[in-house]
């Protein structure tokens, strides 16, 4: 039997807007990240894109979206967005501002508006993997669309 798809605010606003999209579930593992969701898709880690929530030096949030075979460089995201640090959120502060739980964040239907930051070669994937909005559940969609749902501004903050 497979797993229910859920009914998240990410898959809502993407049928809202009539966003082409696949659906894929997976066995969630508490601290697989995208190592684990990849192999269970079929589909290169790097085209898996993670959902980060992080914060200024003011504290003001938002999201990093990257490929999940690499990290975040805080520091070249902060230059690349004119602040002088970034650092992540705490769980419960990234669940407050997303309204997703940590390990089911989607860039989609967040409770509060956040500035979205893609690294730039996310953009150049011919298909994306990114949460839907809860645990064990991936989307799929093209850059194009993410683009037009989330105006991100495109980075160079990768490292490995």
């Amino acid at each position: 039997m497979s797993p229910k798809i859920p009914s998240t605010p990410a898959n809502r606003l993407l049928k809202s807007r009539g966003i082409a999209f696949t659906e894929h579930c997976y066995s969630y593992v508490d601290h697989g990240g995208t190592r684990v969701s990849s192999a269970a898709l079929g589909v290169p880690e790097h085209s898996v894109v993670k959902t980060l929530v992080l914060q200024d030096e003011r504290a003001q949030p938002l999201i990093m979206l990257m490929h999940g075979d690499r990290e975040v460089s805080t520091k070249n995201l902060a230059r690349a967005i004119g602040v002088k640090s970034v650092e992540p959120c705490k769980p419960e502060v990234a669940e407050r501002h997303s309204g997703y739980r940590v390990g089911g964040t989607s860039p989609f239907g967040t409770r509060k508006a956040m500035p979205v930051y893609v690294e730039r070669t996310v953009l150049d994937l011919e298909k994306l993997y990114i949460n839907g909005g809860s645990r064990g559940y991936l989307v799929g969609i093209t850059p194009a669309d993410l683009v037009a749902l989330v105006a991100p501004t495109a980075v160079d903050a990768a490292t490995g």
